[in-house]
């Protein structure tokens, strides 16, 4: 049976064929990678072991930290685990998250060209406030260089760190802060460390060239453009039911136009109908921001979003089961660009309904990009581009949630590109008919489509690309339903794993599939931000 360990999320970009050349001859003359990568390694501690990692002191384990994680809870040893083969060039990718250290000059940290446990580089977060990018060869650690850096206990950082010949460079957030030289070590595995701290650890990946740098922080002009949303979804969200005929989102009231993190908040909290216009990256403090009912949220260009935190479209968690009168409904989400979430991107929960959410691009978050969950329905989600993420979209808030979602969770997913994202494209539970059509799937390495805990899926007109699992009712925990036709399998993709019967969906709403043979392209060309309107 195939490992699950085998996991990736990687940048995936179209270029022109002059873009590309001068890329390549610049990665060149500056000694670096070049853009076509291939994963050596990857575990995000899914499936509850860590099988493959050698350890070396302190307490190592699987838990549950927002999603399983590798947490090093001892502070009183020099931990590290390793894993992986003995490569050359890599580039070493994790989440971490440091809990406490033990005195002074301690660090979490990413290794690479592990040779042995004692041997290898280090880029780390030391509790004296900085990054360190560092050697050990059997003694203890040596700094090659150092930035000042914010490391607050109980924090995720995302920490890199690409050695590639004699070049050493250390990544935070995505950002580089240092680099050396180096000839002590030409190749070796890939690792964790917490020397006398603790930390938890998530999102493991190793690749052959390195990952995607945020752009220079430099002033960029506004995007151009105005603010449209024309049409209608097709799916669910078009669906006449409880008490609200289609998504409008809206319509017939004012429109304001926002450029920070306060006016935004303000706005999509208000009562009424509003259409809310982002203009440029709004970069809001960390946590989840109500969005109340009739609301469009709709990007200006191609060049708007939000990062650092995301939408909520849904009442605080309860236990009713039944969908209460106030429950958020009517609310559209188009043409914005999500980064960088601490928690989901985009949550919608608690019976909220008639929720569109199209010609978004959504990356690098927390946990979901896209979930619906506890009783929400008549959702549609379309032409939205999501991409370096592991843990995509969830529907279904998990096996023992029945008393809500058992007749609901109604969604329609159609034409999104599910771009090397490995799982949850989507993971479904309860939700029956959901309806997954026309969408192009490429090198998703744990699953496509998972439909679970009974529930029922129609996967129609998909292409699926390089997908080794693309459909399964029996991917984990108790099995659902599915029916798969007429779909695409391409570059080693596998056959579906599809039982049982399904409601359909043409008897809630019509709908015609796309020649499976065109969606690939039709989708990477008119899926994403700075699409609508055009």
């Amino acid at each position: 049976m195939r490992s699950r360990k085998a996991r990736t999320r990687l940048p995936f970009a179209v270029l022109s064929a002059t873009t590309a050349a001068a890329l390549l001859v610049a990665a060149a003359l500056l000694g670096m990678p070049s853009a076509s990568a291939a994963t050596l390694f990857g575990d995000d501690f899914e499936d509850g072991d860590a099988a493959g990692w050698s350890r070396s002191g302190g307490s190592w384990s699987v838990v549950t930290d927002g999603s399983q994680a590798y947490r090093q809870s001892g502070t009183s040893a020099d931990a590290r685990a390793v894993a992986g083969a003995g490569w050359t060039d890599q580039a070493v990718r994790a989440r971490v998250k440091p809990i406490a250290f033990n005195g002074a000059g301690r660090h979490v940290a990413v290794l690479a060209r592990a040779q042995s446990t004692s041997s290898y580089y280090f880029l780390g977060l030391s509790n004296a406030g900085s990054v360190i990018l560092g050697r050990r060869t059997g003694g203890a650690p040596v700094t090659l260089a150092s930035a000042a850096a914010s490391v607050v206990p109980g924090t995720w950082y995302a920490l890199r760190l690409e050695v590639f010949g004699t070049t050493l460079r250390g990544f935070l957030n995505d950002v580089q802060v240092v680099t050396a030289t180096d000839t002590s070590l030409s190749s070796g595995r890939a690792g964790l460390a917490g020397l006398y701290a603790s930390a938890s650890f998530d999102d493991v990946l190793v690749t052959d060239v390195g990952g995607p740098t945020q752009p220079p922080t430099s002033p960029t002009p506004p995007p151009t453009g105005t603010c449209v949303s024309p049409g209608g979804p097709t799916g669910f969200a078009s669906v006449n039911a409880w008490g609200q005929n289609g998504t409008t989102g809206g319509a017939g009231g004012p429109t304001v136009e926002v450029d920070t993190a306060a006016e935004l908040i303000s706005s999509i909290g208000q009562s009424g109908p509003l259409t809310v216009c982002v203009r440029g990256m709004i970069t809001v403090p960390a946590g989840m921001y109500d969005v109340a009912s009739d609301k469009t949220i709709v990007g200006i260009g191609a060049g708007s979003g939000i990062s650092g935190g995301g939408l909520n479209i849904g009442l605080p968690v309860s236990d009713v089961t039944s969908p209460p009168a106030d429950a958020v409904h009517n609310v559209i989400v188009r043409n914005l660009l999500f980064r960088g979430a601490s928690d989901d991107s985009i949550n919608v929960q608690m019976f909220s309904h008639h929720v569109w959410i199209d010609h978004n691009d959504l990356a690098d978050g927390y946990d979901g990009l896209i979930d619906v969950k506890r009783g929400s329905s008549y959702v549609t989600v379309s032409w939205n581009h999501t991409h370096d993420h592991t843990k995509n979209m969830l529907l279904g808030h998990d096996d023992g949630n029945g008393a809500q979602d058992v007749g609901r969770l109604k969604v329609t997913y159609h034409h999104n590109w599910f771009d090397r994202t490995p799982q949850r494209n989507p993971r479904v539970r309860f939700g029956e008919p959901v309806h997954v059509f026309n969408n192009y799937y490429v090198y998703n390495t744990d699953v496509g489509v998972a439909c679970q805990a009974n529930a029922g899926c129609v996967v129609e007109g998909n292409y699926f690309e390089r997908v080794e699992e693309p459909v399964s009712n029996s991917y984990a925990g108790p099995g659902g339903r599915c029916v798969a036709r007429n779909n695409v399998f391409v570059d080693e993709s596998g056959a579906p794993d599809c039982s049982g019967t399904v409601q359909e969906p043409g008897t809630y709403y019509a709908y015609t599939v796309d020649d499976p043979n065109s969606v690939r392209a039709a989708v990477m060309a008119g899926s994403g931000v700075g699409r609508i309107g055009s």
